[in-house]
């Protein structure tokens, strides 16, 4: 990688995704970047151990606060350095961290999903993938820039400064949007991100989360990709498209578009349906995450798929064009680790691919309606739960990740427990 001097007096930020998936680390100098790619830096392991509100997760005593808050290992990944066009002349730079003996730190988000990748590739395939988010951008003024009209092109134009913006922002970041449409919801706005290879697509989707909110907040807009913001609006999510290649070869495709499934594609979605209650977890992460999922906004309830179905958790897309045979998991909200959304998913389908797993028959209709089909959990308690009974997939995420992350989901209940809201002071106040 060539020498970062012609940075001059300005910084490259060093960049670890921490648990929630938000950007974390160092603004370097030139000379103490370039020194870090020689010879590597250091950073707290605290930085993996932290909640949303940056409180240490002490119920957890392997590392981070319990064991002294001690140095990672720190390695820039080169092949990431990309400009950053809202602060002319700094750059971002993700980075790989490992424990102080050089171990692989198996509690880092992306290195979790570079394993996924690499298990995949055992079975002699690339993992493909895209990520649909849906994000809300308020004015100066706080006001939503769409009324929530869906599709709108009458409203699309409102978003003009900022896409522009941020097309050239992800362009130097080399992330692609392929595509933006108004959304269902106030302020709503949904953003295609094109599709990458391997751990490529997880990094172009945590740095368009950074760049979205980075160019907003340039703008002097506010953006955000909590699953639900609003009751009785439309919620964000973060459908994600996978495929599995081989080579140029897209091995979920048949020759025609009303041909059955091939196999892998069969075996994958068979996969994720059954692993989707355990995968819940890292899918919708968060308390909120389950506000989201509600009949009658397209934000599925239960392990069901479907041909073209968007009432279905996974969608099965077929084309005349080979390249676009997919899947699209549409369970997981704007607000997961998008290094952990595609984890799950990827793990779950490798071992649907693994056991050549038959999925049921498929829904056709509104699988909302459908009181029959196994339900998908609607609460945080219930995803901790479901995921602790899911062995084969906290193998394959590898179990001291597992272990770990279930530990953060449980620190967020009881935060949300030891919460008083002002909807409970307004709703029983008078009355008790």
């Amino acid at each position: 990688m060539s020498s970062t001097a012609s940075l001059g007096e300005e910084f490259v930020l060093l960049a670890i995704p921490d648990m929630n998936g938000s950007l974390r680390g160092k603004a370097l100098r030139p000379a103490a970047f370039d020194a870090a790619v020689r010879n590597g830096t250091v950073m707290t392991d605290l930085i993996l151990g932290l909640d949303p509100v940056d409180t240490p997760i002490t119920d957890y005593e392997r590392f981070g606060i319990r064991t002294g808050a001690a140095d990672l290992l720190v390695t820039p990944d080169g092949e990431t350095l990309r400009d950053l066009t809202w602060r002319p002349g700094w750059r971002i730079c993700l980075a790989t961290p490992s424990w102080p003996d050089g171990s692989p730190c198996d509690f880092a988000s992306r290195e979790v999903f570079a394993r996924i990748v690499e298990d995949m590739s055992s079975l002699g395939y690339d993992v493909m993938a895209a990520i649909e988010y849906e994000v809300r951008i308020w004015d100066e003024q706080g006001s939503p820039l769409s009324s929530g009209i869906s599709y709108s092109l009458n409203e699309i134009g409102r978003y003009d400064r900022f896409v522009d913006a941020l097309v050239g922002a992800l362009r130097a970041l080399d992330v692609e949007l392929s595509a933006v449409h108004t959304e269902a919801g106030p302020g709503l706005l949904e953003l295609n991100l094109a599709p990458a290879r391997g751990l490529a697509a997880g990094d172009g989707a945590v740095l368009a989360k950074f760049a979205t909110k980075q160019v907003a907040d340039s703008m002097g807009l506010r953006a955000s990709f909590l699953a639900k913001t609003v009751p009785g609006e439309e919620g964000s999510s973060g459908h994600v498209h996978l495929s599995c290649w081989d080579g140029d070869t897209n091995a979920f495709a048949a020759v025609a578009a009303e041909d059955p499934l091939p196999d892998p594609l069969a075996g994958a979605i068979a996969g994720v349906l059954e692993h989707l209650p355990a995968a819940s977890l890292l899918l919708n992460p968060t308390i909120n995450s389950y506000k989201r999922l509600v009949p009658g906004w397209f934000a599925p309830i239960n392990a069901t798929w479907g041909y073209e179905n968007r009432s279905c958790a996974v969608r099965a897309i077929r084309s005349a064009r080979p390249e676009l045979w997919r899947f699209e998991c549409r369970r997981p909200g704007a607000d997961a680790n998008p290094y952990l959304a595609l984890a799950a998913i990827a793990a779950s389908a490798a071992d649907g691919m693994r056991r050549s797993a038959t999925p049921p028959e498929p829904i056709e209709g509104d699988a909302y309606a459908r009181a029959d089909l196994p339900e998908l959990p609607g609460s945080l308690e219930a995803a901790i739960a479901a995921f602790g009974e899911d062995e084969a997939l906290q193998r394959a995420l590898s179990i001291g990740f597992s272990d770990y992350f279930v530990t953060s989901r449980a620190w967020e209940l009881k935060a949300w427990r030891e919460t008083v809201t002002d909807w409970e002071r307004d709703r029983y106040d008078r009355s008790v």
